[in-house]
């Protein structure tokens, strides 16, 4: 709007950005994949005790 639109980043900045949105998809299927299964871990602890 106000003297025209940013430069665009630069190839480090991009694969920097493309690292981080890996990491950060990872971490979320990794979490929801414990999520998935801590019932079943909590039900064996339970069967054990």
């Amino acid at each position: 709007m106000f003297g025209g639109a940013p430069p665009p980043p630069s190839a480090a900045e991009v694969r920097l950005q493309e690292a981080m949105a890996k990491s950060s998809i990872q971490f979320t299927i990794s979490t929801c994949f414990l999520l998935y299964l801590s019932p079943f871990v909590v039900d064996y602890v339970q069967k054990l005790l």
